[in-house]
């Protein structure tokens, strides 16, 4: 074989090789060429190949890596932002709540103070009004005491009045019936009896 011919098949080898990215198919014929120095050329050229490819498939592996590295970096300070933006939102909600809530506290407080004065009024004038009520009461309860106790003092007054005259008239009774006795028995005068009422 010529050295033209030996290129150009390394050129096809290299293009071969190249395109299909994979290992190398070399027809046992172009191996084995008579010329043992072809051979060793071409074994030579084969090895530069081989090591050629490695370099190839290692840059690749480095670039995909560094690519890989690059995406996750770009990805991560991606995120880093995205984090950093939320907590900021996040911070600021917090701040426009916190201001809400202050500002509604304050009202509730404003409301509650409001409302504690009206109730201590209202307080105040039912206990003043409770206190008229019961001096009242009390001045009615009393006098309906003693009303009560005048009327039972009354009806005392009135059994013992009705006790007396019954008394009264027992005892004229009585002497009428002692006069009639002495007189019917003859041992008693007039001047024995007392008089009549």
């Amino acid at each position: 074989m010529s050295s033209t011919k030996a290129s150009a098949k390394k050129r096809a080898l290299n293009s071969d090789v190249s395109k299909s990215g994979k290992k190398l198919r070399v027809e046992e014929d172009d191996l084995f060429d008579p010329d043992l120095s072809r051979n060793v050329e071409i074994r030579s050229d084969l090895k530069g190949i081989m090591s050629a490819l490695h370099q190839i498939r290692e840059k690749s592996q480095k670039d995909g890596q560094k690519k890989n590295e690059e995406t996750i970096s770009s990805l991560s300070t991606e995120m880093k932002s995205m984090i950093d933006d939320l907590k900021s939102k996040l911070e600021k909600e917090r701040q426009s709540f916190a201001k809400a809530l202050s500002k509604s506290s304050k009202e509730c407080e404003n409301s509650l103070k409001i409302e504690a004065a009206r109730f201590q009024e209202v307080y105040e004038k039912f206990s003043k009004e409770r206190s008229a009520h019961l001096q009242a009461f009390q001045g009615k309860k009393e006098k309906t005491m003693i009303s009560e106790h005048e009327k039972a003092c009354a009806d005392k007054i009135a059994r013992l009045e009705e006790s007396l005259k019954k008394k009264k008239q027992d005892d004229k009774t009585f002497n009428i019936l002692r006069k009639t006795l002495g007189s019917f028995l003859g041992n008693g005068s007039d001047e024995d009896f007392p008089p009549d009422d």
